[in-house]
């Protein structure tokens, strides 16, 4: 019997532990950025140097 009580000790204390992360998370700004996310695949990757003086010297990459 006395397992259980130390099992429901533990487990409160590690629920506690999460509950104050996740407050201190949101307090920071953590979760602040709504819209980046969604409009991410929107934008193009940029190309590196390498690539454009590659292409522009007539060889083609495949």
């Amino acid at each position: 019997m006395g397992v259980i009580y130390l099992m429901l000790i533990v487990s409160l204390i590690i629920a506690l532990f999460f509950l104050f992360s996740f407050l201190w998370a949101t307090k920071n700004g953590q979760y602040d950025d709504d819209y980046t996310p969604s409009v991410r695949m929107l934008f193009d990757e940029e190309v590196s140097n390498e690539t454009n003086k590659n292409n522009s010297n007539g060889n083609s990459e495949v």
